[in-house]
C-alpha cells in the first residue's frame, strides 16, 4: 500500500490507477492525513442457489446406455 498527497495523485493519476489495477491499494492524504483509499475492484462471485435448475434439466434413460463402438474407439486412441 502506498500513500500519496492530493497533488501527487492528480499529477500521476494514470500511474496510480495502473498500480491499483495490479492489485495494490493507494491512500490519498491531505496535509499528511489519510482521506481516501483507492482499492482494486474484486470480481463478485455469485453464490449458487441449490435447486435453481430443478425441473429444467431432463436426463433421458438412454443417457446411461453404452456408447457406440466407433465412439469408444476414439477414446482409446
Amino acid at each position: 500500500m502506498i500513500k500519496v498527497n492530493i497533488h501527487e495523485a492528480k499529477t500521476h493519476f494514470s500511474q496510480i490507477l495502473n498500480r491499483v489495477g495490479s492489485g495494490e491499494a493507494v491512500i490519498i492524504a491531505k496535509a499528511g492525513k489519510p482521506i481516501a483509499r483507492i482499492v482494486p475492484i474484486k470480481k463478485e462471485v455469485k453464490k449458487r442457489k441449490p435447486g435453481s435448475a430443478k425441473g429444467r434439466v431432463i436426463i433421458k434413460d438412454s443417457f446411461f446406455d453404452p456408447l457406440p463402438e466407433n465412439i469408444l474407439i476414439e477414446f482409446e486412441q
